[in-house]
């Protein structure tokens, strides 16, 4: 069963390529909430939107971290320890992003949506970026080495050597374990930051095509010229750092592919978007950001973690994996359990696809009264 490692490698990249291509307009339609919106009914036209799915994109992230965790124990323990900082930076973001969208309207008071609704825009912000910076890093490689433990007493470790590592058998190397030694600002790079503007800008177009594709009126229209302006950023940001990616950090000549994919939807996006096709353009957004996902997975390959202080210090997909049996009982529910998922969300966002517009919203706001409010307290 050599294979399954490979197996499941595959299988983690299409839950994130899952996550992203269907949170990512969530986190789009959020950053241009304030900009698009005029009034508070298009804005909760806008939340309207998002509102049957925003919830369930999640999934695929809770997804793909507890199938890391239990495929590839070792990848799982040293991305989560040595990115920590940025990791709880992304899940406080992701966290008051929720907040913002279900309270704000708790309360019938234009201040207190205004609040929320900017909390909501600024977390979008910041995880679309941080979201880059995290998957450049993976392609760059980062300050990975090996450490073997000297003394469990006094928990004293000491740096393996470079040589030992080329030369080291699987059961001693078994013995050793990879920590990233570099702090949070060693994540941050030329490289990992323009990664961090290529899933904004992606994210951006892709929740300014869903908003034409799902509203009406005005605020469809307004939509539909930020896509097509939106859409040629993000192909020119896009090319610049894959072509970078593909040409410095790539160990494989096949992640030529996806590349080439993602280019041409980018360019069809940016056609259709100009040409106020929103379903198309939405569609090739969609596998573009799908086919970016791959180029990363493919560029790693045949690590899970690249190190950038020597080659012989990146955590291989066989150093990184679980044991058969573990593999084989997941490898049983996700066959199972993944088509429903999909099946699921596909029936979902059919039920849900009908346009909507201002005269959908009631001309009353929910929530509370502050007077009621006052009341209660």
């Amino acid at each position: 069963m050599e294979f399954l490692p490979y197996v499941w490698f595959i299988l983690i990249g299409v839950l994130w390529t899952g996550y992203l291509t269907l949170e990512g307009f969530d986190f789009g339609v959020g950053m241009l909430f304030t900009r698009l919106s005029r009034n508070p009914k298009e804005r909760r036209v806008a939340l309207n939107t998002i509102g049957p799915h925003w919830d369930g994109n999640e999934v695929w992230l809770i997804t793909a971290g507890g199938a890391t965790f239990a495929a590839f124990p070792e990848w799982y323990a040293t991305m989560f320890s040595g990115m920590y900082l940025a990791l709880f930076v992304i899940l406080v973001l992701l966290i008051v992003r929720i907040t913002a969208i279900e309270w704000r309207g708790k309360i019938n008071d234009d201040g207190w949506r205004k609040r929320w609704d900017m909390i909501h825009t600024t977390s979008a912000w910041g995880v679309s970026i941080l979201w880059g910076v995290a998957f450049a890093n993976l392609v760059k490689g980062m300050e990975i080495e090996v450490l073997r433990i000297t003394d469990p007493a006094t928990q004293t470790f000491e740096v393996v050597s470079a040589q030992e590592m080329e030369s080291a058998s699987a059961i001693d190397a078994a013995a050793f374990t990879h920590h990233l030694t570099g702090g949070f600002f060693s994540l941050l790079t030329p490289f990992t930051i323009v990664g961090g503007l290529v899933t904004l800008s992606l994210f951006l177009s892709h929740g300014a095509i869903f908003l034409a594709l799902k509203t009406a009126g005005e605020m469809q229209a307004r939509a539909a010229k930020y896509a097509a302006r939106l859409s040629i950023g993000s192909l020119v940001i896009t090319a610049v750092w894959a072509l970078w990616a593909q040409f410095v950090y790539a160990t494989s000549m096949w992640s030529w592919i996806p590349l080439v994919i993602a280019a041409v939807c980018l360019v069809a996006t940016a056609h259709f978007a100009r040409l106020r096709d929103e379903l198309r353009a939405f569609i090739a957004n969609f596998i573009a950001i799908a086919a970016a996902v791959a180029f990363i997975f493919t560029a790693m390959f045949p690590y899970v973690m690249r190190s950038s202080i020597n080659e012989a210090y990146s955590l291989s997909i066989e150093q990184a994996t679980a044991t058969g049996p573990t593999q084989i009982i997941m490898l049983g529910a996700a066959v199972i359990f993944v088509p429903i998922v999909i099946g699921y969300s596909i029936w979902s966002y059919k039920v849900f696809a009908k346009r909507i517009s201002v005269d959908d919203i009631p001309d009353q706001a929910s929530g509370l009264s502050r007077v009621m409010d006052d009341n209660l307290r």
